[in-house]
């Protein structure tokens, strides 16, 4: 089959420059990583960007036949360009011109992008999260919550401009930064003092829940994972184990409550949760991620690896599975 790696790497495909321009990009090694693995299972694969030009290039690489089924998907790493929900932009071109793709829709991909929705529907659900605010301009009454708080861009992924604050002294200033650096809501959440674990899971109808990995801070200070830390130019930055030791009744817990933030999310194909478990052994979900990163030495291949998987077979196995998700079988 031709399957289109499509990323956003190229930052100059746009017919204008307007709205805030997306900071977070799939690294190139990744993706020219996916493209050998799915080469490796005997598809035809092209690395292409998602921009403006992205129609024509499927178009002429895909060669769209009589056939009943179409004679090609994507596979979607696309974080976005520019402007609101960038995440949405590429599944959103994709479902109006027809092209199978993997990993979640429009609707998934933008309430996972929201954190504060992402709460809500959780919440609603009867599920765990930190208690939280929304603030635009750091004067509003923090009612409730105790400090110390963590204050974060309301819609970016990466740790991009996260802050811990430990007094109300120093919110209005936290708020500001995140309003005039980001252009969107601050969100303010109790920081949940304990351990923290991610559950990446796989598939669809029966989801398959990998083993969880947890981060480990070691004696560092800092016990959340900063920007710098996920960009591996941290000090001391954290390591995750996997599977991570814990009893049979919190790896239950975190297994249900991954289920159901993934499905009232409407999540597809795959997706990695985050959470925090309090000293007290409740587990707190922050957020989840709707295209988890599939770097080699990412939590998400970690947790697939352990489970059996090689980078290869993971890569395969998230398009067979979308590929099932549209046509009820597995790819001929």
């Amino acid at each position: 089959m031709r399957v289109a790696v499509v990323l956003n790497h190229d930052r100059t495909g746009v017919i204008n420059r307007l709205g805030q321009l997306c900071p977070e990009e799939y690294g190139g090694e990744t993706a020219e990583s996916v493209v050998a693995a799915l080469q490796e299972g005997g598809h035809e694969a092209l690395l292409c960007e998602g921009d403006k030009g992205l129609f024509g290039t499927l178009e002429r690489f895909m060669q769209p036949d009589s056939q009943p089924r179409p004679s090609g998907m994507v596979f979607n790493m696309a974080s976005g360009i520019q402007g609101e929900c960038c995440s949405t932009h590429v599944p959103a071109m994709l479902e109006m011109a027809g092209v199978p793709y993997t990993g979640s829709g429009p609707l998934g991909c933008g309430l996972a992008s929201d954190k504060v929705i992402t709460k809500r529907l959780i919440r609603d659900g009867g599920v765990l999260t930190p208690n939280f605010r929304v603030m635009r301009c750091g004067t509003e009454s923090t009612g409730d919550l105790r400090f110390p708080v963590v204050v974060k861009p309301r819609s970016e992924s990466m740790s991009f401009g996260l802050q811990l604050v430990h007094e109300p002294a120093q919110l209005r200033q936290a708020v500001e930064v995140i309003v005039t650096q980001y252009a969107q809501d601050a969100l303010v959440e109790e920081y949940i003092e304990g351990r923290e674990f991610w559950v990446a899971l796989l598939g669809n109808g029966e989801l398959q829940v990998l083993p969880p990995v947890e981060q480990d801070f070691g004696e560092r200070e800092t016990r959340f994972l900063t920007w710098e830390d996920k960009m591996h130019m941290g000090v001391a930055a954290p390591q995750g184990i996997c599977p991570a030791q814990i009893g049979s009744n919190l790896a239950t817990m975190l297994r249900d409550i991954s289920v159901a933030t993934f499905r009232a999310c409407h999540c597809r194909d795959y997706a990695r949760i985050d959470f925090r478990v309090d000293r007290s052994g409740k587990p707190f979900v922050l957020e989840i991620n709707s295209m988890p990163g599939l770097g080699m030495t990412g939590a998400y291949v970690l947790a697939a690896t352990t489970a059996g998987y090689s980078f290869s077979s993971l890569v395969n196995r998230i398009l067979q599975i979308a590929h099932t998700r549209y046509f009820g079988i597995g790819i001929p």
